[in-house]
C-alpha cells in the first residue's frame, strides 16, 4: 500500500499525463485499503468510468476511475 507521500507523487504525475481531458473532472487521494489510493472522476455513468483510458497504477498506487459531473467553482 502507498503511503501519503507516494500517493501524492504519483497524482501529480498522473494529472499532468491527463492534462487537456475533457472526460476528466478531477484527480484527487483518497483512503484504499491500508494507505492511499487516487481516485479519477471522469464524466459519464459507471460504464464509462470503468472503460476510461486511465492508468489503473502510477509507482503503485492505485488508481480508482468513477463517474462524476462537471465540478463548478462556487462564487
Amino acid at each position: 500500500m502507498a503511503d501519503l507521500g507516494e500517493a501524492r507523487r504519483a497524482k501529480a504525475e498522473l494529472k499532468a499525463t491527463l492534462a487537456g481531458r475533457q472526460d476528466v473532472t478531477a484527480v484527487g487521494i483518497a483512503p484504499d485499503d491500508d494507505g492511499y489510493g487516487l481516485l479519477v472522476r471522469v464524466r459519464g455513468d459507471e460504464v464509462t468510468a470503468r472503460s476510461a483510458d486511465v492508468p489503473r497504477v502510477v509507482h503503485g498506487v492505485h488508481v480508482h476511475v468513477r463517474p462524476g459531473g462537471t465540478v463548478h467553482a462556487q462564487s
